[in-house]
């Protein structure tokens, strides 16, 4: 469950996020709360669906992502899955003491 600041989205945390239906607003606080619920899951991959359109969405997540100190890497996914539609996230694993 994620909070939008104004209710609690329910979504599952599989180490996919199709932002889809997220507002540019959302997606500044959702990236980084999805990022935390993944490493509590043990997920250290992402896939993150921002879709390609004019590249609105793509470039708040990567700012996002260039930020966030548990990230290790991300690039465009390659292939036929959403290649630069999609941003693929490498994340730190978290030490046992954090």
């Amino acid at each position: 469950m994620l909070d939008n600041g104004d209710d609690f989205v329910e979504m599952p945390i599989d180490g996919t996020l199709d932002l889809h239906t997220f507002s540019p607003k959302e997606v500044k606080q959702l990236v980084p709360d999805y990022i935390e619920a993944c490493l509590e899951k043990g997920i250290y991959r992402l896939r993150i669906v921002h879709g390609k359109g004019r590249g609105v969405l793509r470039d708040i997540v990567r700012s996002v992502l260039s930020r966030h100190p548990a990230v290790a890497s991300f690039r465009h996914e390659s292939g036929s899955g959403g290649s630069w539609g999609a941003t693929v996230v490498d994340l730190h694993p978290r030490r046992a003491h954090e």
